[in-house]
């Protein structure tokens, strides 16, 4: 787990990604014959096809291949893609008292932000002048406050930092756009592991520990796998988009995490998934609806080795699918997710199972993907 305690405790949002970026280019070496970063930011990384020695004689027909767009024989090209950025604030003012005013970028329930510890990172890629500040409603506390004040869920616009500098120095150090992110550890809790923005950097974790496991056992694929950690998916999966265009894939796999809403107080009908059951093969999201024989080839790899799975519907949101399926001639894709408790809180919760699923999963496909 030192590898996903890196990944959960390097700040990263969206359009911020310089930090996850470096330390995952760090951990990937070896595993890839070539690595290259767009001009959004996306790390696209490539692993031809790994032969088989008893495939290495010449064949009349090479099942491993297929056509590209342009007509000419290749092979079958798989997109893994696993965004890297998280949830987060960019600072937008800073008044005459100090305090710092922020603006989110991506997704928040307010009822989960305040009365918490943040980090203002005034550099992208050096942490070290990174600065603790306390994330509060500007009001009154508690001890004064009246009935209608202690009601009231504050806004994003309500929110103040509070550094515990002068505010000479927090003009000096702080800037308008610089990244903000809550600060919370990573801890195993029973048999789950609890953190903040385990979406999404749980498919980090999985893409890169599948492709590891491809490398230390030697085993071959006829597939050209094309593992991508994109930018600036919690704000429209953006990265996917330019990145599935330049690569062109035959077939998409977007890694993320998903709801798992298997607790007291939700109507079973709603909890998305359940905790401990595996891997998630979403049938639909917002963004995009799954391809059918791809779930049914996922299903079956997963049967024969068995790894557990399950089928799902998301209501609402979505993933980097939506836009890979999208780009250019199109692609089958489908969305392989870890079920998460708590989700875009500071505690979000994933079963260790559910993680080792999904990353045998994906390893697993990898292995026997061909045309």
């Amino acid at each position: 787990m030192e590898l996903l305690e890196q990944l959960t405790q390097t700040a990263a949002i969206s359009g911020r990604e310089h930090r996850i970026r470096q330390l995952i280019q760090s951990e990937i070496k070896g595993l890839f014959d070539e690595v290259r970063t767009d001009p959004m930011g996306s790390l696209i990384c490539l692993r031809h096809p790994r032969p088989r020695k008893s495939d290495s004689r010449p064949r009349k027909q090479d099942k491993g291949k297929t056509k590209n767009s342009a007509g000419a024989n290749r092979p079958l090209r798989v997109m893994v893609a696993a965004h890297m950025d998280q949830i987060g604030f960019l600072v937008r003012h800073i008044d005459d008292k100090g305090f710092i005013r922020v603006n989110a970028v991506g997704g928040f329930d307010t009822r989960n932000l305040f009365a918490r510890l943040c980090t203002v990172c005034p550099d992208l890629r050096d942490p070290s002048g990174d600065l603790l500040g306390v994330m509060n409603p500007g009001g009154k506390p508690v001890h004064i406050a009246s009935d209608e004040d202690r009601k009231k869920i504050p806004d994003v616009s309500d929110l103040l930092i509070d550094l515990g500098l002068p505010p000479g120095e927090v003009k000096k150090q702080v800037k308008v756009g610089h990244m903000v992110v809550l600060a919370g550890p990573m801890q195993r809790v029973g048999h789950t592991v609890v953190s903040q923005c385990l979406d999404n950097r749980i498919a980090c974790w999985v893409a890169i520990r599948a492709i590891q496991q491809l490398e230390k056992k030697k085993i071959a694929h006829a597939c050209e796998i094309a593992v991508v950690f994109t930018v600036q998916e919690e704000v429209g999966l953006r990265g996917a988009q330019t990145s599935a265009y330049a690569l062109a894939p035959d077939v998409g796999i977007a890694v993320d995490t998903t709801l798992c809403v298997d607790t007291p107080g939700v109507p079973d009908d709603q909890r998305v998934t359940l905790q401990g059951e595996g891997a998630s093969l979403d049938m639909m999201d917002a963004s995009a609806i799954a391809d059918l024989d791809l779930v049914e080839e996922f299903e079956d790899v997963a049967r024969k080795n068995k790894i557990k799975c399950q089928r799902t519907v998301m209501p609402r949101g979505g993933t980097d699918q939506g836009t890979i399926q999208r780009a250019g001639q199109g692609a089958k894709t489908l969305t392989l997710a870890c079920p998460t408790r708590y989700i875009h809180t500071i505690t979000e919760m994933i079963h260790l199972d559910d993680l080792h699923a999904c990353r045998d999963l994906l390893a697993a496909y990898l292995a026997q993907a061909s045309a």
